[in-house]
């Protein structure tokens, strides 16, 4: 595991922390000397990767929460500020990806999608862009880092929903990036794309399952870890440098 070592002052905040993508960057950030909240709901996995990092000589904070519950998400906010103080990078990673045809009128897995993938990651930052602000006010890099994907501009038949709460995250970063970068707060917008995470596991149309499937099996796929090594690379970057939109593909995939 690369490890960036101007990453060892830094206080982070991942969600999603649990599995995936908000998993690997935890782990990469503690790696590379960050004190890290883990959010996520799942607080046994939680306990179990917060043991882990410790384990390694990292440290991180447990923090069960479900970000489409404002209540909890302020109660969150209010649990790291108490144990880590203020934070100065931000990583929103918790997500769900629920296709169906959109003639199915599946409303539980719409607005399943629009609360986590979108109305989830507004709370978080709400709850934290103060912080940032701070941050880069007081001379410090601060970042807030959105990991959208490739569906929010690329096609996907019967994953409209998901395309569209991917696409509505990706142009809150850029608006965002236009109010907070005179603030000196980056802003970073990763959209990877095939990945291998819990994601396809979620998916309820068997048809659909094995499309993305046989995906994998035609293009490979990024692991988790490698777009963690690029949340990694771009929060490490010199101050003056935002790395504001990235795209992350397998080599296979077009």
């Amino acid at each position: 595991m690369t490890s960036y070592d101007s990453l060892a002052t830094r206080t982070a905040v991942v969600t999603g922390a649990s599995s995936g993508i908000g998993a690997a960057v935890a782990e990469l950030l503690a790696a590379s000397g960050a004190r890290v909240a883990l959010l996520a709901r799942r607080q046994d996995r939680l306990t179990e990767l917060a043991a882990r990092i410790t384990a390694n000589g990292g440290q991180a904070l447990p923090v069960a929460v479900d970000v489409t519950d404002a209540a909890a998400v302020a109660a969150a906010v209010r649990r790291v500020h108490q144990e880590h103080g203020r934070a100065d990078l931000v990583v929103n990673a918790a997500g769900v990806m629920l296709p169906n045809p959109i003639l199915d009128g599946r409303d539980d897995e719409w607005q399943h999608m629009i609360d986590l993938n979108l109305t989830g990651a507004l709370r978080v930052i709400r709850g934290f862009a103060p912080d940032l602000v701070a941050s880069a006010a007081a001379g410090h890099r601060a970042d807030l880092v959105n990991i959208s994907s490739i569906g929010a501009h690329v096609v996907f038949p019967d994953y409209a929903v998901y395309g569209a709460t991917k696409a509505a995250l990706t142009q809150l970063s850029a608006a965002l990036r236009a109010e907070f970068g005179p603030q000196d707060v980056r802003v970073t917008n990763i959209e990877p794309g095939l990945t291998n995470t819990e994601l396809g596991g979620h998916i309820d149309n068997p048809e659909l399952a094995g499309q993305l499937g046989q995906m994998f099996d035609n293009l490979g796929g990024l692991a988790a870890a490698d777009v963690a090594d690029l949340v990694a690379y771009a929060t490490s970057r010199p101050a003056h440098v935002n790395l504001g939109q990235v795209t992350v593909l397998p080599t296979r995939q077009a």
